[in-house]
């Protein structure tokens, strides 16, 4: 009979517990903030990592990674963002 309480009350929890890959989403002074650029990055072939460096609206150094997709447009793969030293 316990064992039987403790599935029933292990069995939300578990459900609850998901894996999801959530996107990043851009924000101001990503490249691909306001949508795709217009330009098409043709020299670089697809899977190549694209590193830029912005700094925020609150005054942090913002990294960030995008990937060039097969169709040529940016994927926003990784975010870091570092409070600047005063």
């Amino acid at each position: 009979m316990k064992p039987l309480i403790a599935i029933l009350l292990c069995a939300p929890l578990l459900a609850a517990c998901t894996t999801t890959e959530q996107s990043l989403q851009p924000i101001p002074g990503s490249i691909t903030y306001g949508g795709q650029p217009r330009m098409k990055l043709t020299q670089s072939p697809p899977g190549t990592r694209l590193p830029h460096h912005f700094v925020n609206q609150w005054g942090q150094d913002v990294y960030e990674t995008y990937i060039i997709q097969p169709d040529r447009s940016l994927k926003l793969v990784s975010r870091e963002e570092m409070t600047r030293p005063f």
